[in-house]
């Protein structure tokens, strides 16, 4: 059966469309813009419920884990978080979650149906947990699905940690610090925003964290604002904003969740290949989308230059200040100021790319090296 917030029984929410990626939560309560607005100069709280979370235990959590993610995580201190993903063999993206270490617990939260690329002869798609369980071999390691258990919701807003305190909750300031809770945990992350706080609590008291969060200040708000922040945020989110072909470098996820001096994880080659020649085939732009028409492109229509096909549309959003924004995957060649078209059918727009969405000039250690030894 789908999934379906209990939150959704309570007056005011607006389910996300059938089929949407946010199927599940509240979409939006009654006025999106308005609780766009409030992210940015308040506090508002935000239904994420419909996330996965596992538990991964045992004295060897973490020299496991480092061996088969791509984050460096051997010296994860307990209170610290951190981002990561699962790659294929050839260094693709399959899955990204977001880490939490604490009570002697290592939390990997992802997007419902997450998957990763079999390591068994026969190939094809596992569970993200059917893949770690392959790779545990030998390792003291304990691997829980806790999605039952767990629920997430995210505080956000300039006012989120007034709101937090006067529950109780008082994350550090460092990104990604993480706290412990009864039964859960906090963890602050850089995003979307400029003040974003992750709660784990449990799914049983999900109405009553709720209740607490909105006595203390904080406006209910839906997916559709923590979207807007995202996209312009430069956040990618798995299987919108990526596709089959996607590395860490094309989305931002080096350094975030991507180690490039690490070794022993499935994808390294590639990584480590990609930053030392700096330059990905693909960079992440954020699209101006012309808002007269009436009419947005989709999730996967071409973004077209001339009469050349360019990228891809990823996450496509009404923003309360940019209006209609989008994020899009084209290749490194497309300039800013290229007039392009993006959409397929009867739903196609002009549009810009932002000029601060295009990333500079990575440094390629192994070119200049090479030009060195050139003399």
């Amino acid at each position: 059966m789908p999934y379906r917030s209990p939150l959704l029984d309570l007056p005011g929410p607006i389910a996300a469309p059938d089929g949407h990626p946010e199927e599940g939560v509240p979409w939006h309560w009654g006025d999106p813009f308005a609780e766009q607005r409030t992210a940015t100069r308040g506090a508002v709280v935000i239904d994420r419920s419909h996330r996965e979370i596992l538990a991964v235990t045992g004295e060897e959590r973490l020299s496991w884990l480092h061996l088969v993610i791509s984050q460096h995580v051997t010296g994860l201190a307990e209170g610290t978080g951190t981002e990561a993903l699962v790659l294929d063999t050839h260094g693709r993206v399959d899955t990204h979650m977001v880490v939490a270490h604490a009570d002697g617990t290592v939390w990997l939260d992802s997007d419902r149906g997450a998957v990763a690329s079999s390591a068994l002869p026969s190939g094809g798609k596992q569970t993200l947990r059917e893949y770690l369980e392959a790779m545990k071999f030998w390792s003291k390691v304990d691997i829980r699905d806790v999605s039952d258990e767990l629920a997430l919701i995210t505080v956000l807003g300039p006012d989120a940690d007034r709101v937090l305190a006067s529950v109780g909750v008082s994350p550090a300031s460092d990104a990604y610090s993480v706290v412990s809770l009864p039964g859960g945990f906090a963890r602050r992350m850089p995003w979307p925003g400029r003040n974003s706080v992750d709660l784990a609590i449990p799914r049983a008291e999900l109405a009553d964290w709720w209740r607490r969060l909105t006595d203390a200040g904080a406006r209910p708000a839906g997916s559709w604002a923590f979207d807007a922040l995202r996209v312009e945020s430069l956040r990618p989110r798995l299987g919108i904003d990526t596709d089959e072909r996607t590395i860490p470098h094309e989305v931002n996820w080096v350094d975030s969740a991507a180690h490039v001096a690490k070794g022993c994880y499935r994808g390294q080659e590639t990584v480590a290949k990609v930053h030392n020649v700096g330059r990905p085939p693909r960079y992440m732009a954020l699209l101006h989308l012309d808002g007269s028409p009436e009419i947005t492109p989709e999730t996967g229509d071409p973004v077209v230059l001339g009469e050349r096909t360019v990228g891809r549309v990823g996450s496509v959003v009404q923003h309360h200040e940019l209006g209609p924004i989008a994020l899009a995957l084209v290749k490194r060649s497309t300039q800013p100021g290229a007039e392009l078209l993006v959409g397929a059918e009867d739903r196609v727009v002009q549009a810009a790319i932002d000029p601060d969405s295009v990333p500079g000039e990575a440094p390629a250690p192994g070119r200049e090296a090479a030009q060195r030894l050139r003399g």
